[in-house]
This record gives C-alpha cells, structure tokens and sequence, in this order.
C-alpha cells in the first residue's frame, strides 16, 4: 500500500512532534501527520509543551485512524486523527490548548468545522488552557518572521 495516496491511514502512533504533529508508525513506515483543522503552539511558546502532552494522553503508542486528503509543503500528511473514536483535534481545542485553524476551515466537513469553532469559542469563554491570556499569540503569527528575534 502507498500510503500517501489513501484516503485513510491506520497506524500506530510512535512519537508525537508537538501539539499538532505526530508521526504514525504505517508498514513498517513511518509518516507524519499534521492534525488537519487545528494549530497548536509552537515549542517556544506558552503552553507548547502541555499542548504536546495533551496530544500524547489522546494518541501516543495508540492505533490511530487518519483520514486525509493532502499533503502541505513538508511532505506531512495533514488528517483528521481518530483514536479510539475520539477527535484528537478537536479534544486538543477543547482543552484550550490549540486554535481552531480557521485559515483552512474550508478543507474540513461542515460537522467538523462547526464543532471546532464552537470547541475554540467554549475554550476562549470559559478561559482555560492558553486562553487564561486574554490575548494569546496565535501560532501563525508566532512563526512570521516579523515576531523572530
């Protein structure tokens, strides 16, 4: 099987990069996922590394079901991660721990996209995770070269 010509990747999960990124241990191969809908902080930034945990109590040394449509500029596949029937994605926002990505919103099922919103909103009001700062740096911004020193 070409793994990265499938709709769906079964595997289980061997390391987890970060908040949004995991690596999927499929054939005796591995591939890397990026969490498709969500955008975690970066390492450097506050609640980086809970973010990662997080990640790590939803799917690490778990079979995990991906679905996908694409791949972004790295090679990663960027997927929908399933563990046990749970939305790692969306259990991430939930927590406060992740923004919903509404940049690439469109890419997902309305259900999907509905729910993350609605995930991140509750996340936002109720204060918890990275948004106990009432202005938290958004990863994308983060990463602009523009806030690197």
């Amino acid at each position: 099987m070409n793994v990265l010509h499938a709709d769906t990747i079964t595997g289980k999960v061997v390391a987890v990069k970060d908040g949004d990124t995991i690596v999927v241990l499929v054939d005796r191969r591995e591939v890397v996922v990026r969490v498709a809908g969500i955008d975690a902080p970066e390492k450097k930034q506050p609640f980086g590394d809970r973010s990662k945990q997080a990640m790590s109590e939803c799917a690490f040394s778990m079979q995990a079901i991906i679905e996908w449509k694409k791949t972004d500029r790295y090679g990663r596949a960027i997927g929908k991660v399933n563990v046990d029937g749970v939305d790692c994605g969306l259990q991430i926002i939930e927590k406060g721990l992740a923004w919903h990505y509404k940049a690439y919103a469109k890419e997902q099922s309305e259900v999907d996209r509905i729910s993350y919103a609605l995930a991140e909103e509750s996340a936002r009001s109720a204060g918890i995770g990275l948004w106990v700062d009432s202005s938290p740096t958004a990863p994308w911004l983060f990463r602009h070269p523009s806030h690197q020193k």
